[in-house]
């Protein structure tokens, strides 16, 4: 079959010979393609482009082949959810919880440990009932022991793969996403457990935890002296074993029990003689547990990096471990049988993952328990200690296997219910599959893409969409054939039957109206390059007379183009998937955004039209065309404004250039005169200061700084800015007219927000301006004393109330920001960067940014500079608006200017230094507890507190001096845990909170 882009112009080649006027029915059905052979299934192997009688590689091929019942639903079987006869539970692992996991497991393979649980009695009395537990109420258990006794029943009589050990780690307020180190849990648990089973009347489960892990040893110190021996006894339920420089677990404990020489510095004070001596120090075992726990120091702590590493040094050890050498008290038996191993998988101390290899003591089977993957190592079958009594819990057991296996029966169900349902499905698509081709029968046209969803078995079949297919005239548009499929009228029956939708088309929905443009365009398409050299030899002629018309000469430039376009745009919506297989559409938004910058263009001959809509006054951006020119042009873009030569320009627009030339005649004027009277205050020379008063004179003016610098910006550009009209000194004012500032904040930190005025020049400003408020600052001399006292009044008086509203909304705004910028400075050799000893570096010039501004366009005014010429009333202004005014003022000078070796970032009020000091790490690759951070010589040490409260406010610079830096931070990210403080069971139950 041909390519579609040849489809489409055999489709449309008659148009050329044949004029609009004479389009035929016979033309509309071969434009539809109508005609066009359809294809055999088994020839064509995939769908043809472009042919809507092509019904070939459209999704079928999945319902005509080989039924896979698998393939009608996505619902896994049950049954691999359940436990193999023979088998032990898994415990889900739920994020970082590996550690616990392997704990419970060799817990529960310790079958007296189990037993002594299982008496535990249970604290849940109004879930139990005389003839057993409540049917509608879930089990929660309430105490640490409950939790365990309930995952051992579990784990024992379970008909599932795997539990959720959720409610257990929840119950210890463990963090399921971080990782911990698996002997420090085993400890506290350990003694968490023995102390809360110390409250049990029976002795049995009350002293479990001491006869299973519980041992004795002493610190035994000998004077070397008069060999008096001291001894300290300890209980200990571990023995930790170190494993650097050892090949052998027999050699690791001769280490623990070796004698130590106490000499020199660390000499022993004997009391028996009464001073320091030389000793020897050494632990005997006095008494050992039934089950002995050794831990295998692997995890130690590496001084020169200031972190935990792993060993992975190979320890050798056997099945069998005699005791009797190490003990003191021989005679006794103690060799034991290996029953568990707890392995570390990774290298690095701070990730990795925990597994157990468990001894089954009734079968004496190996088992391997990773998480809910449990394996068989080797052996005989297993045995799962039946002859446990287990009461009240195997009633718990059996509710949660009800469970179980009604979720079983429900998620069968479901599967069946889905295998039936692609049964049907696929009987329907072999019965009307057969019927879909048209042939010479009546026709209906079918979106493509619905025909892809209602084959396509993973989405349910909607209604049938036509719309996206229609014309203006709401009928199937003649470009979208090639996303529709022909189909023949009794498969679109059964098809709206059972999905409904629409609307319909059928053989009346051929559009004669589109194909009609369409063959007009296309003979304008044929003969535009021909027009084009017309016109370029028309416009070499001089125009004479007035038979002329005026065009732009943008348009003239680009006319073929735009002709080229306009003609694509009538063409219709050009199908934008050439090349695609089965015509995928447009994306919808692209499509919409194109449209809208299509729109905002310029058409042909609009570029000299007027904002009037007349003819513009600029004879340089048109020319004038002959009238056999524009006649041609016009069969291109016959809505294209028209202007004969004769036409006047716009009247509105000469009367607005006269205006503006005018007005920039007035402005230019009105800056000259308010330079020439005021060229200190323009050139910001000579000016007075509060904090240095002038002899010269007891009365300052206060106007806004805002005002000066919109005048100078006014006086440097005239012809770019509207005049300056108002002072404007309400922005300076509370809403009840006092003033905002002391007098100590105008010398100080508002200092920026005001300018100070010499009374000569304010006389000249009252001339210039509209004053709405007078604001003066007075010095006069109080009291008799020589010299007497100097007082500074300003008029009006301050607003105390407002003025504390306004302190009290900056620090709050202070405390509370979000994605501010500071700057971090990295102190190099001890040489501190100070903000106040290069103040040029600090406060950028005002000067330059505003020649950078653009003028504000005509009619654009200031709320608080009135240009107008009208009333002087004061506005009222809230204190969030002053506010914003104020940062608006002082934006340019208060912002901070990098140097070299600052970093800046982005940072949140409520963010802890931890976390700055992690944005630090990333920036310096400096870890955060080398970093040593100040601001204005202020230690910044609490991790823990926010950098509002520590002070640090938008523009701050923080000084970080790094101690001794790590070599290699090239995968710092890798290294994160590494570098963040442990904290390891800090806030969990297992530390009694």
């Amino acid at each position: 079959m041909a390519p579609r882009l040849q489809l489409e112009k055999a489709a449309w080649r008659w148009a050329e010979t044949v004029r609009p006027e004479e389009v035929s029915q016979e033309h509309i059905e071969t434009a539809y393609r109508i005609w066009l052979e359809p294809c055999i299934r088994g020839v064509c192997r995939r769908n043809c482009k472009g042919n809507p009688n092509c019904l070939v590689g459209i999704g079928e091929h999945i319902w005509l082949g080989e039924i896979d019942e698998n393939s009608f639903h996505n619902i896994d079987d049950p049954n691999c959810e359940r436990r193999k006869k023979n088998s032990f539970v898994g415990l889900t692992n739920l994020g970082a919880t590996c550690y616990v996991n392997t704990f419970l497991q060799v817990w529960f393979l310790n079958l007296e440990l189990r037993q002594a649980l299982y008496l535990c009695p249970s604290t849940c009395k109004d879930y139990m009932m005389e003839d057993g537990i409540q049917e509608e109420k879930d089990y929660e258990p309430q105490t640490i022991c409950e939790h365990l006794q309930y995952l051992f029943a579990l784990l024992q009589n379970s008909n599932r793969r795997y539990i959720d050990p959720s409610g257990f780690v929840k119950a210890l307020g463990l963090d399921t996403g971080q990782q911990q180190d698996a002997q420090e849990f085993s400890k506290l648990f350990m003694s968490l457990l023995e102390d809360t089973l110390s409250k049990q009347k029976n002795p049995d489960v009350r002293n479990i935890v001491q006869q299973q892990f519980c041992g004795e040893y002493a610190y035994v110190t000998v004077c070397n002296q008069c060999g008096r021996e001291s001894k300290l006894l300890s209980k200990f339920y571990e023995l930790e074993l170190n494993i650097q420089g050892h090949k052998q677990l027999t050699d690791c404990i001769s280490e623990f029990l070796k004698e130590e020489k106490l000499e020199g510095d660390n000499r022993y004070f004997c009391e028996n003689c009464q001073s320091k001596q030389n000793a020897t120090r050494k632990i005997r075992l006095l008494s050992l547990p039934c089950t002995l726990n050794l831990q295998l120091m692997r995890f130690v702590f590496d001084r020169q990096t200031g972190h935990k590493k792993k060993l992975n040094t190979y320890i050798g050890f056997s099945e069998i471990l005699d005791m009797e050498p190490y003990v003191e008290h021989k005679g006794g038996s103690y060799v034991y049988e290996l029953s568990a191993v707890l392995i570390h998988r990774g290298v690095s101390a701070y990730s990795g993952h925990y597994i157990a290899h468990v001894k089954d003591p009734q079968s004496g089977e190996w088992y391997k328990f990773n998480d809910e993957d449990i394996e068989k190592m080797e052996g005989k079958k297993l045995q799962l200690g039946i002859e446990e009594d287990l009461a009240f819990l195997q009633e718990l057991v059996d509710r949660d296997n009800s469970k179980f296996e009604e979720w079983c029966i429900e998620m069968a169900e479901m599967r069946k219910q889905s295998v039936d349902k692609g049964k049907a499905k696929h009987e329907e698509v072999k019965e009307l599959y057969q019927r879909l081709p048209a042939g010479a029968e009546p026709y209906e046209f079918v979106s493509l893409e619905w025909l892809q969803k209602w084959l396509d078995e993973s989405t349910p079949t909607k209604p049938i969409d036509n719309h996206a297919c229609l014309c203006s005239h709401d009928k199937l548009h003649p470009d979208k054939i090639s996303i529709m499929k022909r189909i023949s009228e009794y498969a679109a029956d059964i098809f709206y039957s059972r999905y409904g939708g629409g609307p319909r088309l059928t053989v009346k929905a051929l559009c004669k109206e589109c194909v009609v443009e369409r063959c007009r365009v296309l003979r304008l398409k044929s003969q535009l390059n021909e027009d084009y050299k017309t016109v370029n030899n028309l416009l070499k002629a001089t125009v004479k007379g007035s038979d002329g018309f005026w065009v732009g000469k943008s348009s003239l430039r680009s006319w073929r183009q735009l002709a080229l376009e306009q003609l694509d745009e009538q063409d219709g919506d050009v199908d934008q998937s050439n090349g695609k297989m089965n015509g995928n559409t447009l994306n919808k938004d692209e499509s919409k955004e194109e449209r809208k910058e299509e729109e905002e263009e310029l058409n042909f001959n609009e570029d000299i039209l007027c904002p009037h809509g007349e003819l513009c006054i600029s004879e340089n951006e048109r020319r004038l065309v002959s009238k056999e020119a524009w006649s041609k042009l016009q069969q291109y873009f016959p809505k294209a404004p028209e202007f004969p030569s004769y036409r006047e320009c716009c009247s509105q627009c000469k009367i607005l250039e006269r205006e503006g030339e005018e007005n920039e005649a007035l402005h230019k004027m009105i800056a000259n005169e308010q330079k020439t009277s005021l060229p200190n205050l323009f050139q910001d020379k000579n000016r007075p200061c509060l904090s240095n008063w002038p002899e010269e004179t007891d009365v300052l003016y206060i106007v806004s700084q805002f005002f000066v610098e919109e005048w100078r910006k006014f006086v440097r550009k005239p012809t770019r800015c509207s005049p300056v009209s108002s002072v404007g000194n309400s922005a300076l004012l509370c809403p009840h007219g006092g003033l905002m500032f002391t007098f100590a904040s105008m010398t100080k930190e508002d200092s920026k927000l005001i300018a100070l005025i010499w009374p000569s020049e304010w006389q000249m400003i009252q001339k210039l301006f509209v004053v709405d408020h007078v604001i003066k600052i007075t010095r006069t001399e109080v009291g008799d004393a020589n010299p007497s006292e100097t007082q500074y009044i300003s008029e009006p008086k301050l607003c105390p109330e407002c003025r504390e509203g306004l302190l009290c909304q900056q620090q709050r705004d202070l405390r509370e920001y979000t994605q501010a910028t500071i700057y971090v400075h990295k102190v190099v050799d001890n040489k501190k960067v100070m903000k106040d000893s290069a103040p040029e570096l600090n406060v950028s010039s005002s000067e330059t940014e505003e020649d950078k501004e653009e003028a504000k366009p005509d009619g654009e005014k200031d709320p608080d500079f009135n240009q107008s010429n009208g009333g002087t009333k004061r506005q009222k202004i809230s204190h969030q608006n002053y506010i914003a005014y104020q940062k608006q003022v002082i934006r340019r000078s208060m912002r901070h200017r990098k140097v070299r070796g600052e970093k800046a970032l982005l940072v949140s009020a409520n963010q802890t230094l931890k976390e700055l000091k992690i944005q630090i790490m990333h920036a310096f690759s400096v870890a955060p507890f080398d970093q040593n951070l100040s601001i204005d010589g202020k230690i910044l040490s609490d991790d823990c507190a926010t950098l509002g409260t520590l002070g640090v406010i938008p523009e701050s610079v923080i000084l970080l001096k790094a101690d001794e830096p790590i070599a290699d931070y090239a995968a710092m990210d890798d290294v994160m845990q590494v570098c963040m403080p442990e904290e390891g069971f800090k806030g969990t139950g297992l530390l009694g909170h």
